[in-house]
């Protein structure tokens, strides 16, 4: 398993729900490819720096996850697939990460 970080730009006219909704569907399809949800970060509504798909708002969540190399390119394809999604970047933070057994 390796360490992994997801940042997402929602589209700002995107409800709470919706968003909720696209982190359980990507959670689901981590858990599907032997992943793990680590931490999730809600950054909120930002201003951009630069129009982006012609909006210069957008709401920010960063996702901690553990999982395979191979569920990368399945956790991209989902995202590139979703509506309300504006940008992503995901950045390998550990090579090797070991899970710690809760006592």
């Amino acid at each position: 398993m390796r360490k992994y970080e997801l940042l997402l730009l929602f589209s700002p006219e995107l409800t709470a729900e919706n968003r909720q909704e696209i982190t359980e569907n990507l959670t689901n399809v981590l858990a599907r490819e032997q992943g793990s949800m680590l931490e999730l970060d809600d950054w909120g509504m930002r201003d951009l720096a630069y129009p982006v798909q012609k909006k210069m708002r957008g709401h920010y969540t960063r996702y901690e996850f553990a999982a395979p190399a191979t569920a990368i390119a399945e956790l991209e394809r989902i995202i590139r697939i979703t509506d309300g999604i504006m940008k992503f970047i995901t950045v390998k933070l550990e090579d090797k990460f070991e899970a710690k057994e809760e006592a």
